[in-house]
């Protein structure tokens, strides 16, 4: 009997502290979106990599026209100038790549410029997503536009225009 009433006892209260518990949803591209200094450094990032991109096709066609060249003129070559012109092509390829690496690469100089500047803005964001969770007594608040999972939500439980105004942007 002890058992059984220890048991019933335990379901309710975790029926009871599940049941408190409030749950939000923010839809993060929206809050992104609407934010001046992050779409004016994401165009930044987008310039600086079209910018980087552009450099290292230079690269390629110097290496590509160095090859073309030298396939043109190989039957002409001695064994040594050959084998020079191969290294050639060989060299500007590594470059190319070497240069793809510095820019692209994951501690690269796109990765470094973007943790610069949007990361500032990120984490102001999670500051008033976190002032809201605890103004309001969420315990979760998850992130519906990355949420594959959610399949509905009520637009009751979405604060993402509450985070907005928390950053002093209205919608």
């Amino acid at each position: 009997m002890k058992k059984i009433l220890l048991t019933l006892v335990v379901a309710i209260a975790a029926t009871i502290g599940a049941a408190a518990q409030k749950f939000a949803l923010v839809d993060m591209e929206y809050i992104m979106k609407n934010i001046p200094s992050y779409e004016m450094a994401n165009e930044q990032l987008n310039q600086l990599s079209q910018r980087y991109q552009r450099e290292i096709e230079v690269v390629n066609n110097e290496a590509s026209e160095l090859y073309q060249k030298y396939l043109q003129d190989k039957v002409f070559l001695t064994a040594e100038q050959a084998k020079a012109r191969e290294q050639e092509v060989v060299d500007k390829e590594k470059t190319a790549t070497e240069l793809r690496y510095k820019y692209f690469g994951p501690d690269g100089e796109l990765d470094k410029k973007r943790q610069s500047l949007l990361k500032p803005v990120q984490d102001d964001v999670y500051n008033a997503i976190k002032k809201v969770a605890e103004e309001r007594g969420y315990q979760m608040i998850m992130d519906r536009a990355s949420s594959s999972d959610i399949v509905f939500a009520s637009p009751r439980i979405d604060i993402s225009n509450e985070v907005l105004a928390k950053l002093g942007y209205s919608n």
